[in-house]
């Protein structure tokens, strides 16, 4: 063999010897890195389908945009949602504007619950504001005579809780107010309807301008329990009591489901509620 063979032969078996080398340490250091795992979060968005309450205010479409109701309010309610902060009431109440302290109760007149809140104001002497709905004042006109009978306030709260109304036309908007008042006064042809509660507390714009033409002030809300979430009475108690203060404006239910948490609740509240709060309607001539 010459002496160039032998160098040959040398440096092709070093080259071998690197090259296993080399590929022993790439085997080893993948055998470091763990696989990746299918489904793990890697920081994307990846899906926009989780839960979304349709009857909120952006808060209540519910929303800081609403979807439009196309029925009466069974399920969904007003209350806090996305786009019900106070920076989305164009001017809309949330305050009774005085020391005192008003209850409201959305969605009725229902003829399972409205009574039975109807003889626990009586009971305590406490006169509080109706946001009814305009086909619930309709089908129930006997209860709409008692609630002014009793002394307490109306409030037109549209139709049939349209919380998609603010987003419609305002000649679509006047027509549903409208139709509500009608209702209302086919009951009682000369109470005062001097508030509006948009569904939801999905306030626009338009909703409020029209409002405010028909002569209603629009009125929102300062404690929400949730009541719509049937929490139970102990915790819409709770709510109540711990976050109320003189002028705030509280938001219950008579009707849209099932409400007997909210009068039990009601039941424990309004003796507290009465020692330490003046309560009032809602006064016929708001400024």
């Amino acid at each position: 063999m010459t002496r160039g063979n032998s160098t040959a032969r040398a440096a092709g078996i070093v080259t071998v010897v690197v090259a296993a080398l080399l590929g022993s340490a790439y085997a080893l250091g993948r055998s470091l890195v763990p696989d990746q795992v299918p489904g793990l979060s890697t920081g994307a968005t990846t899906r926009a389908d989780g839960p979304h309450y349709a009857d909120q205010p952006g808060g209540s479409e519910p929303s800081g945009t609403p979807s439009a109701s196309t029925g009466p309010a069974e399920t969904g309610q007003d209350g806090s949602a996305p786009g019900a902060g106070t920076d989305n009431l164009f001017g809309a109440h949330a305050t009774s504007g005085s020391p005192r302290l008003a209850l409201t109760f959305d969605d009725g007149p229902d003829p399972r619950y409205t009574p039975q809140v109807l003889a626990l104001l009586r009971e305590y002497d406490v006169h509080a504001t109706f946001c009814v709905v305009g086909e619930n004042a309709q089908n129930h006109p006997d209860l709409i005579q008692a609630i002014v009978n009793e002394g307490h306030t109306l409030c037109n709260h549209s139709w049939h809780h349209d919380v998609g109304l603010g987003a419609r036309s305002a000649d679509a908007i006047r027509a549903d107010l409208l139709r509500t008042n009608a209702a209302i006064r086919a009951a009682v042809p000369n109470a005062p309807i001097v508030w509006y509660r948009q569904p939801g507390g999905a306030w626009t714009y338009p909703v409020v301008s029209v409002a405010r033409q028909l002569g209603m002030t629009p009125l929102h809300w300062s404690v929400d329990p949730s009541d719509w979430e049937l929490p139970g009475a102990g915790k819409i108690t709770a709510t109540v009591l711990t976050q109320a203060e003189p002028g705030s404006v509280v938001l219950l239910h008579d009707a849209g489901g099932n409400r007997q948490g909210t009068v039990d609740a009601l039941r424990r509240i309004l003796p507290d509620l009465t020692a330490r709060f003046e309560l009032e309607a809602l006064p016929t001539d708001p400024t």
